[in-house]
């Protein structure tokens, strides 16, 4: 065999071997993905399980599939809890201090991302201060604050402090967004003719859809599962939330975990649905963050 012919045969098995290597890399990245997605989804899928089950089964198999899935174990749960009173004080607690947060976190990063004016640093710093402040140590103060007031067990009890606490995580996030747009786009904006409402509203709001999904979906996580400050600021069972209502089937001597699970697995739904809903402008807004932040 001649010396070409060698060194040709030797850069085919080298690209064969290379080949090789891709594939067997791909094939280990694929099987660690599956592994963790399915780490990762297992509690959701053992909630859901457990929700068809008897108390005995959840007690003697807890990881197996129920011999017989009992949907009632869903009506009954939506029943006993009050759940349909529960979804909708949620939701328009929920939503009502999402949107406040949104609008109220875009127009203030707007402002301190564009502008320059004296003490924009001060007020920056104590937008983030709230970042450090616990939540739970606020609850006595609040409480005495809210009764002076006479807005508790109303919704104004929930939605304004869901909106301060939040208001320090939307304006980080969005300020930081803010940033990377270029000045140019606003001055050719105001060539046009555009004022500052008009820039902002066809062309801040438009481009930060990401960070403001971003913003959006974690805020809709807290405000929507939120126990703690319904728990002190709301007494009156016409105004209780879900996670107040799930605490129905738990007394200080049993637990009810068929209509637990049961009434879990409802009050999950709308946060999966709100995520697949909003994924792609949450997964735009963390790797635009990643990369320019």
């Amino acid at each position: 065999m001649t010396t070409p012919s060698i060194s040709a045969s030797h850069s085919a098995s080298s690209a064969s071997l290379g080949t090789g290597l891709r594939k067997l890399r791909g094939s280990l990245q694929s099987i660690g993905l599956t592994v963790y997605a399915l780490v990762t989804l297992y509690p959701l899928i053992w909630l859901f399980i457990s929700a068809f089950k008897t108390n005995e089964e959840f007690y003697s198999r807890p990881f197996g599939l129920p011999d017989i899935w009992n949907w009632s174990n869903f009506t009954r749960a939506w029943e006993v809890a009050d759940m349909g009173t529960a979804f909708m004080n949620s939701a328009i607690v929920t939503l009502t201090a999402l949107v406040i947060t949104l609008v109220m976190g875009a127009l203030s990063a707007y402002v301190i991302s564009r502008f320059q004016f004296r003490g924009k640093l001060l007020v920056m710093g104590i937008f983030m201060l709230g970042m450090l402040i616990p939540i739970h140590s606020t609850l006595v103060p609040l409480f005495i604050l809210m009764n002076k007031i006479d807005i508790l067990n109303t919704y104004a009890a929930l939605i304004l402090p869901y909106t301060a606490f939040e208001m320090p995580i939307a304006i980080f996030v969005c300020v930081a967004y803010m940033n990377t747009f270029p000045k140019e786009i606003e001055e050719a904006a105001m060539i046009d003719g555009s004022g500052y409402w008009g820039i902002f509203l066809r062309m801040m709001l438009p481009l930060s859809l990401p960070a403001l999904a971003t913003v959006g979906i974690l805020a809709f996580l807290r405000y929507w599962n939120d126990f703690s400050f319904a728990l002190v600021f709301i007494s009156d069972p016409g105004l209780k939330t879900l996670p107040l209502s799930l605490s129905i089937f738990a007394t200080g001597y049993s637990t009810d975990y068929k209509l637990t699970m049961a009434a879990m697995a409802l009050a999950v739904i709308p946060t999966i649905i709100a995520y697949l809903a909003f994924q792609e402008q949450v997964m735009k807004g963390m790797t635009a963050g990643a990369v320019k932040g």
